[in-house]
């Protein structure tokens, strides 16, 4: 599930979530999971833009890691896999 726009993990991993959203054409909106083991879901658009469900009630650091964990697998940026309970599915 990965678009042809060329992303280093350290570019990833730096910059600023509004900056790389905005270079992404990524959008977060709310979830709307109350489930304590749903962390996020990301969906492409045939036109290439990204929205990231994710929910609204984490802290800011779980919100920033994911958001970028969901991007490089979008984009088939090469990030280790998170560790247990994380898990992603690519339908």
């Amino acid at each position: 599930m990965s678009l042809a726009l060329p992303i280093s993990p350290d570019h990833l991993l730096a910059t600023p979530l509004p900056q790389l959203l905005a270079e992404t054409c990524a959008e977060v909106i709310d979830a709307g999971i109350p489930d304590s083991g749903f962390f996020g879901a990301v969906v492409q658009h045939k036109n290439g833009d990204v929205l990231l469900a994710m929910p609204s009630d984490r802290s800011e650091l779980e919100h920033d890691t994911m958001a970028r964990y969901l991007l490089a697998q979008v984009f088939g940026v090469d990030l280790p896999k998170l560790a247990v309970p994380f898990v992603t599915t690519e339908l």
